[in-house]
């Protein structure tokens, strides 16, 4: 009766792997136009053009202000 158990767990087993690596889809990514410094600057314009750079200037200096406040 054990081996019988045994079998089947071990044929289990056998067939779950089988499935798992069958159905384990591959994920691939090609990328055309790689240049890290174009997208830098790309990203820093728009960062400037949005006005994010102010509201990261402007908070920084509230909680700069507030940290004044709350330290001794």
């Amino acid at each position: 009766m054990e081996i019988l158990h045994y079998d089947f767990i071990h044929v289990t087993f056998n067939h779950l792997v089988a499935l798992y690596l069958d159905i384990t889809p591959l994920l691939a990514q090609t990328l055309d136009n790689v240049d890290i410094l174009a997208d830098m600057e790309s990203a820093w314009i728009n960062f400037v053009e949005t006005g994010q750079v102010w509201a990261l200037m402007i908070g920084m200096f509230i909680g700069y202000v507030f940290k004044g406040f709350t330290s001794y």
